[in-house]
């Protein structure tokens, strides 16, 4: 059986996309180092930002509306940085690009070494970035294992 080895893309639907670009490009080329590039499909504009790993789509929506965590669907999305100082500077970066994130704290009720900082896109689109915490490092490094 092939095995998943990881994300390839997310798409996201956006409201504006002109406004959503401002944000994105704030957080993803400005903070995070992604690449940026724009593609054409079924006539409608599409903006990725990318980084070796995968992906991150916007598109535009069809209907106008914020986004509903709580509602079936994404509830937030998450991305992993090497380590609890890399957290503290990606929100500290954030922060210094207009971004409202969050204080990158301990967040002991996932886990004792999970810190994270939080933040939302202009259509309400809930963003966290944690730390490669223990668990996750020994379910990676040692997933022959079992569990």
């Amino acid at each position: 059986m092939p095995e998943i080895i990881g994300i390839d893309h997310i798409y996201v639907s956006v409201s504006n996309l002109e406004r959503s670009q401002v944000f994105y490009d704030k957080v993803f080329i400005g903070v995070l180092k992604f690449r940026k590039n724009a593609f054409a499909l079924s006539g409608e504009p599409h903006v990725q930002y990318y980084n070796r790993h995968f992906g991150y789509v916007l598109r535009p929506a069809r209907a106008a509306s914020l986004h509903d965590p709580y509602t079936a669907g994404l509830h937030h999305f998450c991305l992993r940085v090497e380590s609890i100082a890399d957290v503290h500077e990606v929100a500290r970066q954030l922060r210094s690009a207009g971004i409202d994130a969050t204080e990158a704290r301990v967040h002991a009720e996932y886990a004792p070494d999970y810190i994270a900082t939080f933040f939302t896109d202009p259509d309400g689109v809930r963003l966290e970035v944690t730390n490669f915490r223990h668990e996750r490092r020994e379910r990676h490094d040692h997933w022959d294992r079992g569990g």
